[in-house]
């Protein structure tokens, strides 16, 4: 938890320390501390801490992984998953804690903005679950995700609207989306990937999937060369919701093109083959 602590931004490390508590707190209600407890996380070492070699570590249990990369100055928290069944805690030592609000609101807001038009090319898709989807966009496990756990190198296409054609205010809605899906990194590290994300905004798409009313489920994707986030309420897994709903919520982040796993500085490092993740 120390390494956690001094590696994540301090509202980073917030949000990490509320998912696991809220797994326990699901735990809890399931009667199966056993299995989802606060501390039932695993923590990998990759080469050893040094300040001028590569090394990293991934930190990973239920609703919980973060891949991070160091090489010299350098840090890289992708691909990483964050998600709460229920997200928010309302008995016990930790009531009130409660994470990814913020992307939904603001997703939702972004949404709402739009005119019909626009909002016409933005949703995909009409249903969660829709009778329109092709075979294999939706699954048992990801539901509406595409670049969840096993799709390392994944092809995506880009769907939606440009957000280049947004209006200035809407723009700077996606730029707090993606602020909220950075909050881990330190806060230099943030800022600079901020301002390369808004140079691809040409090349950046937002796409939605079902119902944009308050109280609508939803998904949605922001999708450039260099991210992707998701954002996705799901039906019940442990819970008894057979329908998606806006207390289940599982959100990642990728950066395609090698940026995940700090694939891109390989080739900077003395003595190691150059080699690509592609994806996107």
């Amino acid at each position: 938890m120390g390494v956690l602590r001094e590696t994540l931004s301090p509202e980073g490390y917030e949000k990490a320390v509320g998912a696991m508590r809220i797994n326990g707190f699901l735990g809890e209600l399931v009667e199966s501390p056993a299995v989802m407890n606060e501390f039932s996380y695993n923590f990998v070492l990759f080469g050893e801490p040094s300040t001028t070699t590569p090394w990293g570590f991934s930190f990973y249990g239920h609703h919980l992984c973060l891949n991070i990369f160091f090489y010299k100055t350098q840090i890289v928290v992708s691909p990483w998953f964050t998600g709460a069944e229920p997200n928010i805690i309302d008995e016990g030592p930790y009531k009130g804690t409660r994470i990814l609000e913020t992307e939904e609101k603001l997703g939702l807001q972004l949404m709402q903005s739009l005119t019909p038009e626009q909002q016409s090319r933005t949703q995909t898709f009409k249903e969660m679950k829709d009778p329109a989807m092709p075979h294999g966009r939706w699954n048992h496990d990801d539901q509406r995700h595409l670049c969840g756990a096993y799709r390392d190198n994944r092809i995506v296409p880009y769907e939606g609207i440009l957000v280049s054609a947004m209006t200035t205010e809407q723009q700077l809605l996606v730029v707090d989306i993606l602020n909220q899906y950075l909050l881990y990194l330190p806060q230099t590290a943030r800022n600079t990937r901020l301002e390369s994300y808004k140079t691809w905004f040409p090349e950046t798409y937002f796409s939605w999937i079902g119902g944009f009313g308050d109280s609508d489920p939803f998904y949605y994707r922001i999708q450039s060369p260099v991210v992707i986030v998701e954002f996705d309420h799901h039906s019940g897994v442990f819970l008894t919701n057979k329908e998606p709903a806006k207390f289940h919520i599982h959100t990642l982040l990728r950066t395609p093109n090698a940026g995940d796993y700090g694939m891109a500085l390989r080739p900077l490092i003395p003595g190691r083959k150059q080699e690509y993740l592609w994806e996107g």
